[in-house]
């Protein structure tokens, strides 16, 4: 996605416009403009020149957004706020004299200087010297809002400049007409048109919406909090090491390969690899983890994390753009440039709020008019429609929640890549969790030491210590980790092997050694129906048991599992009292992967799952309710990106990071929920900024054009609705607020889903998959072997075919059983013949 900065855009029906304009553009896929940031996300083809020319042909400006880094210092600069508060101050202070002379001296008889008395037409010139000050100190309504009358794409500042333009140009005419009569009636006459004057409401109109704009942009400003603190977090300098010398430089000159050196107390400048020394870093500024991890020679460290106590020299693997904290600044910032789907209905009405507004105001005015009321009273009536209304309350209800709630899941670790995300995760039904790395630590680990006979515990864990370190296996690893735990030295292994069956063996003092599987080691011994048993009651727990046989007796089982994380449990269940049905895809078999599942409190088991099934899987589950796809593995990036929502752990690989929508930076199942809990209130929070941007104009417009005047005779002056108007907007951003206070790690106040979906016949690829191998001759090369494989997956019910024309063979995969006839025929007429 390129990103724009748009200048010129002051409300909702801007942000349409704009949209509209570059979306007619030729290769241009997808626009989304955000009104918070005055940004434009747009995908596509198309060229900037072409983009940029058909914003300016909208009547705004546009411009391509730099690197990252400084693209996000610029975005999250707040320039408009002291500007306003300037132009708010010098208003506010034309309006108080203008105030004194208009209604102080008028309706409660201030004293004012002797030259005014009886003197109505100096009164007036006061009047509009005073306004035309405050008018010109607030011309960006007249210019942005005339010139967007002109491109016929009318805004709110149309609207203001409308109002103020009307109320002033009536009381000039008004000033003319009182001229008149004092030259003609004396100071009587001209007395009467002093109620006709409306100079104090343009200049309160105007210094209102202005007070309304600073109190917005302030608050629009501490949306961007958590993404200002990211930012700020960025290093400034770095200590490269060159010709061995430590040379202090900018961080932006630091290149890959370059080798950096970091003091305790330091912050990292790049992501890197250590090469030297060894620390505790603090990476709470990136994953809110307040424990300091260890770091040593060969471990990754981060930009922006803090060597809290070693000397440190590491390799730089990631600079600029490419580090975790710039694509985490990028992750957050993008989230806020995106639209989220619940927005369409806002767009829809900002595209012609203005121009019915107007149109409503100039109704309003003809109708009272042929009522017979004064013309004073009738432009009253549609000055009120003008200042009340307000695109802008509809055009930030949703991106202002959006950036708050990203801004929060940043700080607790939980990064979304786009609004649609955020919007989606909420309204999950169904959670599909990966077992290993996801529900479980991905690391085998020794659970249970089972001695036989006269051999210790201990004995037992070093003889299969000293078998196992000659082993490259997985589970020999665990055996191997936790001898070094036990700091347990080995024995002299001789002779050793790794035998076919799963198993190993050697010479330890003179005696033979075995260890492998129950099936391994019965076949090389006599096992006891209490061994058996044991081992048997481990394996329905989910844990691998390792026998063990030294000088030809059984020396004990020592098991192996993949454990839980410690959080996995609590995690399952905050789900599921969410109303959410919580799936674990494995490709163990059902007895192992129901055993972990119990563990993990799930409540379906899908095991069996192939590599390459885990995207069939949640296709399935689509089906029945929208699907979160949790994992961390490479295998998992295509069921990730299938999935309505993909959640990717931080630890895991970085296809899997890139195919998700949201990034769990702890690397914490605990945090599913958590970004589950955050998405459904930022939903919520959309809708109550909605309905309140709705219900305000709903009410307020009627009651502006006088429609409750012949019922219950209620009226509203001017001022009152651009008072109204300038607190529109700031309530719908302070409430967008209200979402830094929310607790997202609290399963106190979680909701329950009405409707919980049952999971409901999902067969695994491994259950409905069959293999035939099929002997044919005639194939010589690679372009035979690609005619035969053609041929063959033309049949509906085969999934693979792999043809190999040195075996002289085509291994054919199939999702449903198939007459061999069928396949045999297929080869056949390509000229091939099938002998077996």
């Amino acid at each position: 996605m390129k990103q724009y900065k748009v200048t010129g855009m002051s409300c909702a029906s801007c942000s349409a416009r704009v949209e509209k304009a570059v979306n007619k553009v030729e290769g241009v896929t997808s626009c989304s403009v955000n009104l918070l940031t005055n940004s434009m996300g747009v995908e596509g083809t198309a060229s900037d020149a072409d983009i940029i020319k058909a914003v300016k042909a909208a009547g705004y400006g546009a411009e391509v957004k730099g690197a990252e880094r400084s693209a996000a210092e610029k975005e999250t600069e707040d320039k408009e706020t002291p500007a306003l508060i300037r132009r708010v101050v010098i208003s506010v202070i034309f309006l108080i004299v203008l105030m004194y002379f208009s209604m102080g001296h008028m309706m409660w008889g201030w004293l004012l200087p002797k030259v005014f008395d009886g003197n109505h037409v100096a009164m007036g010139l006061v009047q509009l010297l005073l306004t035309g000050a405050v008018m010109i100190i607030n011309g960006k309504f007249f210019i942005s809002g005339f010139k967007s009358l002109v491109h016929r794409s009318p805004n709110m500042d149309t609207l203001v400049a409308m109002g103020a333009s009307a109320a002033f140009v009536y009381s000039l005419y008004a000033l003319f007409a009182m001229t008149d009569a004092q030259v003609h009636g004396g100071a009587e006459a001209a007395m009467a048109w002093m109620d006709e004057f409306y100079f104090e409401s343009a200049a309160m109109i105007l210094t209102l919406i202005t007070v309304g704009k600073m109190l917005e942009a302030r608050s629009k400003g501490r949306t961007t909090n958590a993404l200002k603190s990211l930012i700020k977090l960025s290093p400034k300098t770095a200590s490269i090491i060159r010709n061995g010398e430590e040379t202090v430089v900018a961080v932006e000159q630091v290149k890959k390969g370059d080798i950096f050196a970091v003091r305790p107390g330091g912050s990292i400048p790049v992501d890197g690899i250590v090469i030297e020394g060894s620390s505790a870093v603090n990476e709470a500024a990136l994953t809110g983890e307040s424990i300091p991890v260890d770091k040593a020679v060969g471990d990754s460290v981060s930009a922006a994390t803090i060597n809290l106590s070693g000397y440190i020299k590491c390799e730089a693997t990631r600079v600029g753009e490419d580090t975790t904290l710039s694509q985490i600044i990028k992750m957050v910032s993008d989230a806020a440039a995106t639209k989220a789907p619940i927005a369409k209905a806002a767009d829809r009405v900002s595209g012609i709020f203005v121009p019915a507004v107007i149109a409503v105001a100039v109704i309003s005015t003809v109708v009272w008019l042929i009522a017979g009321e004064t013309v004073g009273f009738a432009l009253a009536r549609g000055i009120s429609v003008l200042v009340i209304s307000c695109p802008c309350a509809l055009g930030l209800a949703t991106p202002v929640a959006i950036m708050v709630g990203s801004g929060v899941g940043a700080r607790q670790g939980i990064l979304f890549k786009n609004a649609v995300s955020l919007e989606n995760a909420g309204r999950a039904q169904i959670v599909a969790l990966d077992k290993t790395g996801t529900i479980t630590k991905g690391e085998p680990k020794v659970t249970d030491i089972i001695p036989v006979g006269d051999v210790s515990g201990m004995e037992l864990l070093k003889l299969a210590y000293s078998l196992e370190e000659k082993s490259e296996h997985p589970l020999a690893r665990a055996v191997i980790e936790r001898g070094n735990e036990e700091k347990l030295s080995p024995y002299a292994v001789e002779n050793f092997m790794i035998e076919s069956g799963n198993g190993l063996s050697g010479i330890i003092n003179g005696r033979l050694i075995v260890g492998g599987s129950l099936k391994f080691i019965s076949s090389q011994t006599a096992v006891s129906t209490e061994i058996r048993k044991e081992a048997e009651r481990l394996a329905d727990e989910g844990k691998t048991p390792l026998l063990f046989t030294y000088g030809g007796t059984i020396a004990g089982i020592i098991a192996v599992a993949d454990i839980i994380k410690e959080e996995s449990p609590q995690a399952v269940r905050e789900l599921r009292n969410m109303g959410i049905r919580v799936v674990m895809l494995t490709g163990d078999n059902a007895r192992t992967a129901r055993a972990v599942g119990d563990l993990a409190g799930v409540d379906e088991v899908i095991a069996g799952v192939l590599p390459d099934g885990k995207e069939r899987v949640i296709r399935e589950l689509k089906k029945q309710g929208r699907t979160i796809m949790v994992g961390d593995g490479i295998n998992d990036a295509p069921a990730l990106t299938s999935a309505d929502t993909g959640i990717a752990i931080g630890a895991g690989v970085d296809v899997a990071i890139d195919a998700a929508d949201v990034v769990l930076m702890k690397s914490r199942l605990s945090d599913v929920p958590a970004a589950i809990r955050l998405s459904r209130a930022t939903l919520r929070n959309i809708h109550e900024n909605l309905f309140w941007a709705f219900i305000y104009n709903i009410i307020g417009i009627p009651l502006a054009a006088g429609v409750w005047i012949p019922i219950f005779g209620w009226t509203l002056n001017p001022m009152f609705g651009a008072a109204a108007m300038s607190l529109s907007s700031f309530c719908v951003v302070t409430n967008a607020l209200r979402l830094n206070l929310k607790n997202i790690c609290d399963s106190g106040h979680d909701k329950v889903l009405k409707n919980r979906v049952k999971i409901l016949n999902i067969k695994t690829q491994e259950e409905k998959t069959m293999e035939k191998t099929f002997k044919v001759e005639g194939m010589m090369c690679g372009h035979c072997e690609a005619a035969v494989k053609k041929a063959v997956e033309a049949i509906d019910t085969v999934a693979e075919a792999v043809a190999s024309h040195t075996a002289g063979t085509v291994t054919v995969k199939l999702t449903a059983d198939t007459p061999d006839d069928v396949i045999i025929k297929a080869i056949e007429d390509k000229d091939y013949k099938v002998v077996g």
